[in-house]
């Protein structure tokens, strides 16, 4: 397998339902994001996907993210918007532009990562 990697980031705020703690209160975060494409072959340029094309995608996609209460998203308002489910948001998303996502993992710190793999 072939993969490429993109990282991008976004700023947003949400607060998690059904949860006991300062979580359940509106806050911030600069989530960062790493978006892995995953091809089974190299075609004969060599060249699976150009980053910018991989980049400009995604970027589609979380910048419906970016500076929202991530609550008020339609998407979001049965779904808890954890790390999870906003991995799994962009995952599907970018899925749907026709690109081969194998894994989108959303960093809400530098310590703090979740992730959504094709294959669990």
């Amino acid at each position: 397998m072939y993969k490429i990697t993109i990282k991008t980031h976004f700023s947003s705020a949400h607060h998690l339902r059904n949860y006991k703690g300062n979580c359940e209160n509106v806050h911030g975060h600069n989530w960062k994001v790493e978006v892995t494409a995953v091809f089974s072959r190299l075609p004969d340029d060599g060249m699976v996907m150009d980053f910018k094309d991989l980049k400009k995608i995604s970027s589609k996609v979380i910048g419906k993210l970016d500076h929202k209460d991530i609550n008020k998203l339609n998407y979001f308002k049965s779904i808890n918007p954890t790390s999870e489910n906003i991995a799994r948001y962009i995952f599907d998303g970018i899925t749907k532009e026709g690109v081969p996502v194998g894994e989108v993992k959303v960093f809400e710190t530098e310590n703090y990562s979740a992730s959504y793999t094709k294959d669990g």
